[in-house]
């Protein structure tokens, strides 16, 4: 699916006003949508700068105004418009000044593809830093948001950090009989605590420090006046001004009914008698916590009412409450004491059951199912049925919020068509649903879970009369639809995650597999297998490999591992050591796109590899000598130490005859033939 790409607001400094076109042109050829603005005058750019831009580029000079006057016009008005400075050749000491005076880049004028780099590198900084600073607008209105609503609080809140007071609101403070926060900030929490009650609040506050999650106390607090109070404390984790602290919330003890009438009826349902929604997502809330700090694992149940919608209609608004609250006691009825109840929806109750995980629940619920099928409410002289729809998700240390939890039980009863049924939610069907919606990572571990990559098998051609065969595996990732997503993009995804290894470990497991299979029917065959840098540096994959080499019965000899130079320069020791491992174990070794590095023979004074694979850059127009002579010196260099060459990427017989002139040892590319899914190339038709 393609991406809409933002406009992007530019300012050109630049008297040509073809010169400004051209650049308009390459960033449009590069796919980027583009609004521009040449600055002609001092006065035409102090009036652009009421409006917001994304980016300056500015001609190495211009006879309307000089560009050092442009980014101090800039930095003046304080504006965010990051400045690229081309400069006439390459002169290090104007681009050194440029980026003195504030540019954020400085290139040689000319340098197309290079100025696009830059531009797109500066673009996705500012929106990072537009990015930033709406946050912190937003988190200074929640803030403010959130000490209004402390200050504003019946309940009395305090924040504590070792032990000892940094906040306390007008409740608390009134609670406690003090005039200001001033009196209170460093006094320690335990001295507003009765003396009979002080140990325990020690032990108390020493445990929920190991423990944290949501804890409650009951104990007697003290007043400046000396009387005491009973006092119900809850402590949850919680930070205030970036450092990490206690909140405590106090309800003091209350012989009042009305008012512990109030607070119960502020948190039930009215028809069924259940907690309400909110105070339900309070209880779900503290169970997420209680499931990741603690390892207490809960389960929620979804409970729909099937076609609730007719029921109503049939029934009047009066009598579908009445069977609402006849269900809500078959509920209460049904489950545990401990279980909390509550109305979630117009036609959905919730159940949060405690300590069990969704398994262990599921034939409770299905009891309830059978119970409410077969059940005959008697609502207003008349006769009712109804069944359940019920969706169960667990929560445990990986859940991230009640939110999701939420989310995955109603999916899950939403999946019920029919009705009467119980569904419970499976982390591989939401997997699943991601890379359905084509997430690259979701397909990555749906792949691996479901063994479902494809290897594809590209031959490897000896030029020198080598009539072994040799094939490239290569891994592809193949989205829902059937389609092929690019190496290029999902390698590096994979790199990010962190599922290079395991990747590169089942390309190799299963590799070895199909080259078992196919050696028994009689191939010589070799496979050139990739381990990507995070195989380079895994310590037990040579041990790993043992047992596989081991128990496929293959000769070592059959399979080369190739490492890319860039990967083994950047990891020279940990290539080294695995090289070594490689060939203890009988296996070959070789290092693929070669000759990029500064001094890419330097390499092989380390790393003795049999096999060295070109880079692809060294074929491309090789009708120009200078290319010809570049590729000859590189080979002549590998066979004076006796590396067997092999340049990929061979897609036309032109280059043929240069390419045996030059002594190459093996071709690959698409003449011959292009990646494929059985090891099928005829290797004898190219001999002699």
């Amino acid at each position: 699916m393609a991406v809409q790409r933002k406009t992007i607001r530019l300012l050109i400094l630049e008297d040509s006003q073809n010169e400004a076109e051209r650049l308009v042109s390459l960033f449009r050829n590069a796919g980027q949508a583009t609004r521009v603005h040449r600055i002609t005058s001092s006065e035409d750019l102090t009036d652009a700068l009421l409006q917001t831009w994304d980016l300056l580029i500015s001609a190495p000079s211009s006879e309307n105004l000089d560009p050092s006057e442009a980014i101090g016009a800039i930095r003046r008005q304080a504006k965010d418009i990051p400045v690229i400075q081309l400069i006439a050749g390459n002169d290090v000491d104007a681009i050194t000044e440029a980026l003195a005076l504030g540019a954020q880049g400085a290139l040689p004028q000319g340098e197309d593809e290079w100025l696009i780099l830059v531009a797109n590198r500066e673009l996705a900084n500012l929106e990072e830093r537009r990015a930033r600073r709406s946050a912190e607008v937003a988190l200074r209105e929640a803030e403010k948001r959130c000490h209004l609503l402390l200050e504003s609080s019946v309940d009395a809140i305090a924040y504590v950090h070792d032990g000892m007071h940094i906040y306390a609101n007008r409740a608390y403070l009134e609670l406690f009989g003090y005039e200001d926060v001033d009196e209170l900030e460093g006094m320690p929490m335990i001295d507003l605590i009765a003396s009979c009650d002080q140990g325990n609040f020690k032990g108390f506050l020493k445990n929920y420090q190991t423990l944290q999650g949501t804890s409650e106390l009951v104990c007697s607090g003290v007043r400046t006046d000396g009387s005491s109070f009973k006092a119900r404390m809850n402590f949850s984790p919680a930070s205030y001004d970036g450092e990490p602290c206690i909140q405590v919330v106090i309800r003091a003890e209350s012989d009042n009914a009305e008012l512990e009438k109030l607070r119960e009826i502020s948190s039930q349902d009215t028809v069924t008698g259940l907690h309400n929604r909110n105070h339900f997502l309070e209880l779900l809330d503290a169970a997420v916590e209680r499931a990741v700090n603690a390892g207490q694992g809960a389960s929620l149940a979804y409970i729909r009412v099937d076609r609730f919608a007719s029921l109503q209609a049939d029934l009047g608004l009066g009598d579908s409450d009445r069977l609402l609250a006849e269900l809500a006691n078959l509920l209460r009825g049904h489950f545990p004491a401990t279980a909390q109840l509550a109305r979630f929806g117009d036609d959905a109750f919730a159940a949060l059951l405690s300590d069990v995980t969704a398994q262990q629940c599921e034939q409770q619920l299905k009891d309830l199912l059978h119970k409410v099928e077969g059940h005959l409410f008697e609502i207003a002289g008349r006769t009712v049925q109804t069944t359940l729809s019920i969706g169960v998700a667990a929560l445990d240390e990986q859940t991230a919020k009640a939110r999701d939890v939420i989310d995955r039980a109603h999916r899950c009863a939403e999946d019920i068509a029919d009705g009467n049924g119980l569904n419970i939610y499976n982390p591989a069907d939401e997997l699943a649903a991601a890379a359905s919606r084509g997430d690259v990572l979701a397909m990555l571990q749906q792949a691996l879970e479901q063994n479902s990559f494809r290897l594809l098998f590209q031959p490897i051609i000896s030029l020198r009369g080598d009539s072994q065969e040799h094939y490239e595996v290569l891994l592809r990732l193949v989205d829902p639809q059937g389609v092929e997503v690019p190496p290029g993009e999902f390698l590096e995804v994979a790199k990010q995650a962190g599922l290079a290894t395991r990747i590169d470990r089942w390309v190799l497991l299963n590799s070895i597999k199909l080259l078992a299979e196919h050696r028994s029917k009689g191939h010589g065959t070799h496979l050139f297998l990739h381990l990507s840098s995070a195989s380079l540096q895994d310590a037990g994959l040579l041990p790993w490999l043992g047992v596989a080499l081991k128990a496929s019965r293959l000769p070592p000899d059959a399979l080369v591992f190739q490492l890319n130079e860039g990967d083994a320069v950047a990891y020279l020791k940990q290539a080294k050591v695995l090289m070594q491992g490689l060939k203890a174990l009988g296996c070959r070794t070789a290092l693929s796109q070669f000759g990029c590095a500064l001094n890419p023979l330097n390499t092989l004074r380390h790393l003795n590899v049999e096999f060295i694979k070109i880079d692809g850059s060294y074929t491309q127009d090789l009708s120009r000598p200078e290319q010809q002579d570049a590729l000859k010196q590189l080979l002549a260099s590998l066979h004076e130490q006796n590396k067997l060459s092999i340049v990929p990427f061979v897609d036309s017989a032109t280059v043929l005859a240069t390419l045996w002139q030059a002594g190459v040892g093996y071709i690959q590319g698409q003449y011959l033939q292009g990646p494929s899914q059985s090891m099928d190339y005829d290797f004898s038709s190219d001999e002699g």
